[in-house]
Parts: C-alpha cells; structure tokens; sequence
C-alpha cells in the first residue's frame, strides 16, 4: 500500500487488523489486494463489517448466524470467494 490514502481508509485498514485468524484469513487479504481499489460503497461495506463485533464477525462467517443486512451477507460471500476461490 505505497499510494496515499485517506485518513478514513486508515482507520478501516487498521480496525480490519483483528488477531483472530478466523477473521483474519478473510480481511487481510482482501485490503491487501481489493480495499484501495474497490468502489465507495464496497469501501462502505467493508468500514461497516470492520466495526462490528468479533463474536458477531465469527458467527457470521461461519454461517452459525447472518449478519442484520442482507448486503452485509452478500459481502462476507464476496470475501470469501476472494479468499477460497467460487
């Protein structure tokens, strides 16, 4: 991440740091490769699962329980394709 961003896209890279592998194995690599590429609301949704609660993200991205939007759940779909492929 060389180019300049903005200091709201730092603050979204840096909450996107969690330390727990089951999360990370989906965020980092996503703002490595996607997040300053991405279009604003895609940029949106991302700030907007990264303020969410771990024990929520958990649940959510194992499927335990759905995130309250269904645009939020479309987007944990999209970030694991990004990471498993299909």
């Amino acid at each position: 991440m060389t180019e300049e961003i903005s200091l709201e896209e730092r603050k979204v890279v840096y909450r996107a740091r969690r330390g727990l592998k089951e999360i990370d194995v989906y965020f980092d690599p996503y703002v490595k490769n996607y997040y300053l590429h991405a279009e604003a609301d895609e940029k949106e949704m991302f700030a907007e699962l990264v303020a969410q609660e771990d024990p929520d993200l958990l649940d959510w991205f194992m499927e335990v329980s759905e995130p309250p939007r269904p645009e939020l759940k479309e987007f944990i779909r999209k970030l694991k394709r990004y990471v498993h492929g299909s």
